[in-house]
């Protein structure tokens, strides 16, 4: 039997072996995660790594995994709500049985995060399992809850241990503005990337104000042109982001500028009908670009 004083041993073996699960998650479900992830120094790698993964568990439950498995609608918002309630219970209490949510109560318990930023992002999801059609004066809200708030959870992450920099409230307003506005361009670019999936196989459209099966070139641009303005101003404060920091995030805003391009030079008739991807090569063009000229660690 181990002896009773080993608790803290304990604990951090559990805490590993929920990390490290957190990893595989997102190793097995994000190519474009892992490539900007690999620009962290390891702490807050592991820390955004177990963010993602719970964000990765819920999504699965809402249109992947769990659906696949058979659940009914009233089952899956059940298994939806049981996963909000244990990763709140885990963030008051600082453990879980489940190993992801694990993992995530450990990152928020460091950072800072709270259900100010979780049930935002359980709401969203939660109204992916409504069959009725997203309203207009709904989409700020769902982008809010679904994107935004994790970009704010990221960077609770990145502002951690700035024991040389001063208190500066201006300076985390403006680092807040760029998160939430990179987390809502890389929803948008998701959204259109995910345009023909969502609306011809889950019946979704998170452009309410279009009609996706008469998409046109005046839609795309619009659409592009909004992601744009979000990309430009969350590209103001990565240079005000800690050096840790900063090579990742330029490389993630780098790939999804490079995403909305390559939208942008495709036929909205071809759009409808193709996920758009970078090549893992300019992927590593994007990294490594980042690596250098954001004045981040080179890996």
């Amino acid at each position: 039997m181990t002896p009773a004083n080993d608790g803290p041993g304990l604990l951090g073996r559990y805490d590993a072996a929920a990390e490290a699960s957190a990893a595989v998650v997102i190793g097995r479900y994000s190519t474009s995660f892992g490539a900007a992830a690999r620009l962290l120094d390891p702490a807050s790698r592991r820390r955004i790594r177990s963010i993602y993964a719970l964000v990765r568990v819920a999504d699965e439950i809402v249109d992947g995994t769990a659906r696949a498995a058979g659940l009914s609608d009233a089952e899956l918002l059940a298994v939806l709500d049981d996963l909000e309630t244990e990763t709140e219970t885990a963030m008051q209490r600082g453990y879980s049985a489940n190993l992801v949510v694990h993992a995530f109560a450990k990152t928020a318990r460091e950072a800072g995060i709270d259900e100010r930023l979780t049930r935002p992002f359980f709401a969203s999801m939660r109204r992916d399992l409504d069959p009725a059609p997203i309203r207009l004066d709904e989409v700020g809200p769902y982008i809010h809850g679904s994107a935004e708030v994790v970009g704010l959870m990221c960077l609770g992450v990145f502002l951690l241990d700035e024991h040389d920099a001063p208190a500066d409230a201006a300076r985390r307003e403006r680092l807040e503005t760029g998160a939430v506005h990179l987390g809502a361009a890389f929803q948008k670019i998701n959204f259109l990337r995910d345009l023909a999936v969502d609306w011809h196989e889950l019946g979704r459209n998170y452009f309410p104000w279009l009609d996706p099966d008469a998409f046109s070139e005046a839609d795309k641009a619009g659409i592009l042109d909004d992601i744009d303005h979000d990309l430009e101003l969350a590209g103001r404060s990565i240079p005000e982001l800690p050096r840790r920091a900063r090579a990742a995030v330029a490389a993630a805003h780098g790939l999804f500028s490079r995403l909305a391009k390559r939208c942008r030079a495709t036929p909205a008739a071809r759009l409808i009908d193709t996920r758009i991807r970078v090549p893992d090569g300019e992927k590593l063009v994007i990294a490594v670009r980042s690596a250098i000229t954001a004045g981040g660690t080179s890996r």
